[in-house]
């Protein structure tokens, strides 16, 4: 016996929208504004249980279901046309045992909400840098950020998840309790379910860090470029660095001159001392001279907001990303030459250098769709104001990602950055892992009911 939309409000505690209603149209909105969904029916979701009725339900009646998070998505598969969207936003309850040092946290939440609870005692799990994404899209597909160096990725950090599958039932997934799509979570995605918790292991951290910036001019970038690949790995662990190819901002620690100049930057984050940060600064410094810097004690929860304003709500966006492993001269030429052909200043470059902690877990440990040897992590970033001028930037995104091949590791990349997750890239991305993938998902959701995502096809033949 299947349930009509009435009997599935009932069944809900949390709150179910049909287009008709009033809160629907915002219930649908995404992150990234190219995307305008319009779902036959959202699940607002408070419990679990709420999701194993909405599962239910959608299954019975044939929908597509997509699994709202955060809403970052960059592809726009957090919600569906004509389907059903499960909306975790209301599942972000955050629990913090500072003793144990572990986290429980709420399917639905966002950054902020783990950041703020845990940074209450001084504590905190590597997560991404921007705070309105979402934690479960981020986690279920590696997580990485500022913290990546010393602690490595979020799923490194992973206990246990809660996690709805396809047939309706709630699941724990441990190193003790299914086991098997416990390793598959860590970095296959939301291809195995909807998580409802994750309980995480948690670092003292903060809650005042040593934050800093340098940037160089266009005509430095290759110079900047050559000398942060020899300073950036041999800096200690507790400084981590992001290189960034963009516009500087106009914000208030930027020379007026230098407003929205295209250049690069060094970001540097540091969780020891404020003489160690002060050091890895003067050694950047003292290869090349920067236009400018800034450099001050902040709050993490602060330095976690910082991108959030760029990266608001309202714009359009793709992107492409990949691994490197180095920053060999060819590839700096490549770089210096495809960075100033973007057309919005809105636009970026970054590459994460990936090392320490993220070597410090196995590589078969988990399904993360990247090898644990010491690489950069690339992700070209198309942001637009408006729909119009998307799409030059998605074709300079797609030319230099091309450009860039010849000195990547493979076409494969960190799922979470892939806004086009064409099967040929998951599979590279995935490498050995993916046959082992395709048979968890078919042991778990052999109907392929959780296909909104980067896919693993049951049906896939071996690679």
């Amino acid at each position: 016996m299947t349930l009509t939309v009435g009997e599935l409000r009932t069944a809900l505690s949390g709150t179910v929208f049909a287009p008709e209603d009033a809160g629907y149209d915002e219930a649908r909105r995404l992150w990234n504004a190219e995307h305008v969904r319009e779902p036959a029916v959202i699940a607002q979701v408070h419990s679990a249980e709420d999701v194993q009725a909405a599962v239910r339900y959608a299954v019975a009646e044939g929908l597509e279901i997509a699994v709202r998070g955060g809403g970052h998505n960059m592809a726009g598969l957090s919600s569906v046309d004509g389907g059903l969207m499960i909306d975790l936003s209301r599942l972000n309850q955050v629990a913090v045992d500072p003793e144990a040092r572990r986290a429980r946290v709420g399917g639905g939440a966002l950054l902020r909400d783990l950041d703020g609870a845990t940074q209450e005692h001084g504590l905190a799990v590597p997560a991404g840098i921007v705070s309105h994404t979402g934690v479960g899209g981020l986690t279920l597909g590696g997580g990485m950020g500022l913290l990546t160096r010393m602690h490595g990725l979020s799923i490194d950090n992973l206990e246990s998840i809660q996690v709805v599958t396809a047939d309706g039932s709630i699941l724990r997934a441990a190193e003790d309790e299914n086991a098997d799509l416990f390793w598959a979570v860590r970095g296959g995605g939301g291809n195995f379910g909807v998580v409802t918790e994750f309980e995480f292991r948690l670092h003292r951290v903060g809650p005042i860090v040593n934050y800093g910036i340098a940037f160089w001019g266009q005509e430095q970038g290759s110079e900047m470029l050559r000398a942060a690949r020899d300073v950036i790995p041999a800096l200690p662990r507790e400084v981590n660095v992001v290189i960034a190819c963009l516009n500087a901002p106009p914000a208030p620690f930027v020379p007026a001159e230098h407003h929205f100049k295209l250049g690069y930057a060094l970001v540097m984050v540091g969780f020891g001392s404020p003489e160690q940060h002060a050091e890895a600064m003067a050694r950047i410094r003292g290869l090349v001279p920067p236009l400018f810097e800034f450099a001050t004690p902040m709050p993490y929860a602060a330095v976690q907001q910082l991108l959030d304003e760029p990266n608001a709500w309202g714009a359009f966006h793709y992107e492409k990303g990949t691994y490197l492993e180095a920053l060999t001269d060819a590839a700096i030429d490549v770089i210096t030459d495809q960075v100033p052909r973007k057309t919005s200043p809105m636009s970026a470059t970054m590459f994460y250098h990936l090392d320490q902690g993220y070597l410090e877990t196995p590589d078969d440990a988990t399904a993360f769709s990247g090898q644990r040897g010491e690489r950069y992590a690339m992700f070209v970033i198309a942001t637009t104001p408006v729909l119009e001028a998307l799409e030059p930037e998605r074709a300079w995104a797609r030319s230099f990602w091309d450009a860039m091949q010849p000195h990547a590791i493979s076409i494969g990349s960190y799922v979470n950055g892939m806004a086009e997750p064409e099967e040929a890239r998951i599979r590279a991305s995935y490498g050995d892992k993916y046959d082992r993938l395709v048979e968890l998902k078919r042991k778990y959701d052999p109907d392929n009911v959780f296909h909104r995502n980067q896919n693993i096809n049951p049906a896939a033949a071996g690679s």
